[in-house]
């Protein structure tokens, strides 16, 4: 992890960068923070600064414009990807997200945190009927659809997303020991392990070439 991390770190040309911290996707839960921060740290942050999606009183909300204000990279962790993006749109701080991605601030996701950085993701209104299942938007800082560590099930919840998508639409699953790192022009670039690219064909969601 503190490897990917670094690669992360070092791939945004930040040495030792002001992190902010989200985790609207666990509810800003201290033990991942406490967790993450420290792996952050040892791949070479200088700060890492919860910047709150959630909670009550009335400051926090302006400690983490100031928090998103000042960091050289933002840093969105993992937990549940349609509460997090309800978290971050309560708390309305996706606009300030999108001043500071506009601005050439670099995003890293984990987990969760990656798919949210992405176009879309989906949910089920019954887990047990197909026919519930809808997307809903993300960030769409990176141009592409994703999952992660999901190669146990085959990528079986990306797989439901393509197939209510246009044919020829390809999703990226990102198995556990890699990182997808996505350049301004839209290319992609797999690090530490690897990365699935499936497409949506005429009569199935099938592998397609990666690069």
């Amino acid at each position: 992890m503190v490897g990917l991390l670094r690669d992360a770190l070092l791939a945004s040309g930040l040495p030792v960068p002001r992190i902010a911290y989200i985790g609207a996707a666990s509810h800003d839960d201290a033990g991942f923070f406490r967790r993450l921060s420290s792996l952050l740290q040892q791949a070479g942050a200088r700060d890492v600064v919860l910047a709150r999606t959630c909670g009550r009183g009335a400051n926090w909300r302006e400690s983490t414009q100031a928090a998103l204000a000042q960091a050289d990279a933002i840093f969105v962790s993992g937990g549940d990807v349609e509460a997090g993006m309800r978290a971050l749109a309560t708390a309305g701080v996706i606009p300030s997200l999108q001043e500071r991605f506009d601005a050439g601030v670099p995003f890293i996701g984990l987990s969760a945190g990656s798919i949210m950085l992405g176009r879309e993701w989906i949910a089920w209104g019954d887990p047990d009927d197909d026919a519930t299942a809808r997307p809903f938007d993300c960030l769409g800082f990176a141009p592409l659809i994703c999952d992660t560590h999901a190669e146990d099930d085959d990528w079986s919840e990306l797989r439901a997303l393509l197939a209510l998508r246009p044919v020829g639409t390809r999703g990226y699953g990102i198995t556990a020991p890699a990182m997808l790192r996505v350049h301004p022009d839209g290319r992609v670039e797999a690090f530490g392990g690897e990365v699935v690219c499936l497409e949506h064909l005429v009569d199935r969601v099938d592998r397609a070439t990666f690069l």
